[in-house]
């Protein structure tokens, strides 16, 4: 199972948080600077942690370089990935 997610990030905020919704993204701050993939490593990382899930279960799959990324969640549903992020 498979589930797939728009994330809006917001890179250099105090602390990483899911901030709401951003039209039909969910809205992420990520404590880390846009260099280097840090800030996609931090998404990852956080994301992970949120969701209760290991590391290499949630992975980035388009929008590397842009603000704007799709991210794909092993082992939870749609449903069960817009709760656990709430």
């Amino acid at each position: 199972m498979t589930a797939r997610l728009r994330v809006h990030v917001q890179p250099r905020a105090k602390r990483s948080e899911v901030a709401g919704r951003h039209g039909d993204a969910v809205k992420v701050r990520l404590a880390a600077p846009p260099v280097d993939g840090a800030a996609n490593e931090e998404l990852v990382r956080f994301l992970a942690e949120a969701l209760d899930l290991p590391r290499r279960a949630v992975r980035i799959v388009s929008g590397l370089s842009a603000r704007q990324k799709v991210v794909e969640v092993d082992g939870l549903s749609a449903a069960d990935l817009e709760r656990r992020l709430r």
